[in-house]
């Protein structure tokens, strides 16, 4: 069994590697406390790796200005932010707490996924966090699965399908996913094909004359094990 200590640190070690300036200081000053208890308490029991999580990731605001959330995941596409919130973190700085709604709202108005947690409650009752972000995230899982781990049953086209399919309540119709992925219909047709012979996919005819126009991913979205 892999030690949350061992990957916690090659995972900050793999972070650090990669920035200079600024940025590495960031990481340096921000995976504090908080941050360390939520992936340590809530993300290593929900996923058991690092896989697409980024601690201290830069981002901009809405006058394009950099800064720092505290975690970023990103799976299929789809960006989720982690803000982990003391009681005190706003202190009692009104501009400062409305610069801070406000980048939470642009955030959200640029497509991810604004998610804030309680520091205390992260330490009083971590159990509902787990529960509450287990059902969130549950659509993803999958997805982060496929992206994580033995990529050699799966083409690049086949885990975009799949990762669709978790997006769209695991309907994928070819023409709308040609569309969306940027690729000829036949080309999708054929890796959907592809994924019914792997047993990810089911072919959906359609009425009387049973042509195909529709598959399902047939795929766990709920324990990325079975993925």
């Amino acid at each position: 069994m892999l030690s949350f200590e061992v990957e916690h640190e090659k995972w900050i070690q793999k972070h650090l590697s990669k920035r200079h300036g600024e940025r590495k200081d960031a990481l340096r000053r921000g995976h504090g406390f908080g941050n360390q208890l939520f992936v340590e308490k809530i993300w290593w029991l929900l996923m058991g790796h690092f896989n697409g999580l980024h601690p201290e990731y830069e981002v901009g605001d809405w006058r394009g200005r950099s800064y720092f959330v505290d975690l970023m995941w990103v799976v299929g596409g789809q960006y989720f932010v982690f803000e982990i919130m003391d009681y005190g973190t706003h202190g009692t700085d009104r501009t400062k707490y409305r610069m801070d709604l406000n980048r939470a709202l642009f955030l959200q108005s640029q497509g991810f996924h604004y998610i804030e947690i309680s520091l205390d409650e992260l330490k009083e009752n971590p159990k509902f966090v787990l529960a509450m972000l287990r059902s969130i995230l549950a659509p993803y899982l999958a997805a982060a699965t496929v992206q994580g781990r033995d990529t050699n049953n799966y083409g690049k086209i086949e885990r975009q399908l799949m990762r669709l399919a978790i997006r769209h309540q695991r309907a994928v119709l070819p023409s709308k996913a040609a569309r969306e992925l940027e690729l000829n219909k036949e080309t999708v047709i054929k890796y959907c094909r592809s994924l019914v012979d792997k047993g990810k996919f089911r072919a959906i005819p359609s009425g009387t004359s049973g042509k195909i126009y529709r598959y399902e991913y047939l795929g766990s979205t709920q324990n990325p094990d079975l993925v």
